[in-house]
Formats: C-alpha cells, structure tokens, sequence
C-alpha cells in the first residue's frame, strides 16, 4: 500500500496508472474508519483494479468549529485497516492543500434544490461542502468509479446528480448500509454513544422496519406513517430530528407516480445525532 500526501505524487501516480489503461475506484472518506467503509472496499475490489482510498476531514462540511474539533482522527489505526484490506492508494491531503487559498476564498461546487430538502434544510451549507471536496477528489484523482454508502441516502442522490450536470465520466456505486448485530447502522458517531444510549439506539431501525411493512402492504397514509414513527422514537427514547418519507431520484414528496421510495430518519439520542434510510419500492394498486 502507498501513502500518499502531495498532490504533485498523487498526479504523478495517478498519470502512470491511466497510461497503463488500469481500472481505478476511488472511496472517499474521512477517517475513523469502520466495517461500513471497509465494506466499500469490498465492492470496489470486484470491480476495479487500483483502489484508491482518500482521507481527509473536510472543514467546509462541518456546521460549527466544535463538531470539526471533536471529529475523532485514528490515522495510524486507518491505515493499518487499509493495508489489512490491501488498498494499493491512500491519499492524505493536508487542508492548506485542499483549499490553498482558504475557505472563504474558496470556489464552491454545488448542487443546486436537492442540497436544500431535508437534511440541507437542517444542516445548512452541509451538502455544497461535500459536493466541493468530492469534485475536487474527482479531478484529482479521475477514477473510472466511485463508491458510496446507501446510509447516507440524499448525499448518494446528490453526488449522482453532480456527476451528471458537471460530465464526470464517471460510475457511481451504492452499497448497502453496514449494521451491527442489533441493527444499528454503523457510524463513526456511534462511539459516543453512552452504554445506556448504545442499548436503545436500535430502536432506530426498528421504527424504520416497521414504516417499510406498512408501506410494503400498500398502506400509504404517509402522514400517519411519519407521525406514528415520531411517538414510537420518543417512547424509545430519541428525540426525532427529522422522519420522511420521499421519491428515492427526486427526494420529493412521494406521489401516484412514485414506485421507489426512501424512509430517512434522523433523531437525536443525548447528544449524538443518528442517521438512518431505507429504500422502499411501492406496489401502488390501480
């Protein structure tokens, strides 16, 4: 495996490996990494020849100073996971060279409407500032694919359609969420997880099993369907931050016309805020 930091050896290698017509994957990350990522890995290592795995945390996607403080970096452990797993890249940009003219000077990348809904009404500037970082991994490292995680389901939705606006040539892959053997979704958030919280944070996924059975038996009271979910999370224990459930290309409310749908939840349990999907495909009658 080879640990990379300059971009002038990133183009230099990334150049050599075109030349030689190879197959390359990127999976772009920010570290503290778990079996999610790994997972991504996995699926990159069926289909691509050189698999490239950038960390970096990306300032410009951070809300406030304090979370991009307390995101956990577990460098040295990461990349002993990559080399177990047989990465043959991992890029390690430094922010100065990610942004040599600062944030604020900072040309941005974003994707217009569905940056806005749901979660960009809630975390404002979120979504431009993962759209800006993935495009610059793009024309850095011009991978033939790329891999990202379902859990995460409206950014997945986002950079699919950056790929197209911006003619990046460029496969995107979803792979399915990752869970621990109670259903919680992996997330590097879940290490701050208290005990008592860790024990109730399935409940998440429970609730969002439950919604999918009432809309896979054609019950499609939506608004029931949500407002239910919200009782049952407070109950648990979480404090729901946001429940939806929308047309899975548009993000939209779902219609007579939807046929593959999302639920997205997001709720807070103490101070950790949890994230959730699962994809629905709707068998409306006639």
């Amino acid at each position: 495996m080879i640990i990379i930091k300059q971009l002038s050896t990133l183009n230099f290698k990334m150049r050599q490996l075109r030349d030689q017509d190879k197959n390359i994957a990127l999976i772009p990350t920010m570290g503290n990494l778990h079996a999610g990522h790994l997972s991504l890995v996995h699926e990159a290592q069926k289909k691509a020849d050189i698999i490239v795995v950038s960390i970096f945390v990306n300032p410009i996607q951070f809300e406030n100073a304090e979370d991009l403080s307390n995101y956990p970096h577990t460098l040295k452990e990461d990349c002993k996971k990559l080399d177990d797993q047989k990465v043959d890249i991992v890029f390690i940009p430094s922010v100065i060279d990610m942004y040599p003219n600062g944030i604020i000077n900072q040309t941005f990348v974003e994707v217009p409407y569905l940056s806005q809904l749901l979660e960009g009404h809630k975390r404002p500037g979120h979504f431009r500032g993962v759209t800006t970082i993935v495009s610059k991994l793009f024309n850095l490292v011009r991978p033939n694919i790329a891999f990202f995680g379902e859990k995460d389901f409206q950014q997945l939705v986002i950079i699919r359609k950056m790929v197209i606006d911006m003619n990046f040539n460029i496969h995107i892959v979803a792979v399915r969420t990752v869970r621990a053997h109670d259903g919680l979704a992996l997330s590097s958030r879940n290490r701050y997880l208290r005990l008592d919280e860790r024990k109730i944070a399935p409940s998440l996924y429970n609730v969002i099993k439950n919604m999918s059975q009432r809309l896979n038996k054609n019950d499609y009271h939506i608004d029931e369907i949500i407002t239910n979910a919200e009782v049952t999370l407070k109950k648990e224990g979480l404090r729901p931050d946001s429940v939806a459930i929308v047309d899975a290309t548009t993000l939209e409310s779902v219609n007579k016309h939807t046929k593959h749908a999302v639920i997205l939840i997001a709720a807070f349990l103490g101070k950790v805020r949890l994230i959730d999907s699962q994809q629905v495909y709707l068998n409306k009658k006639k």
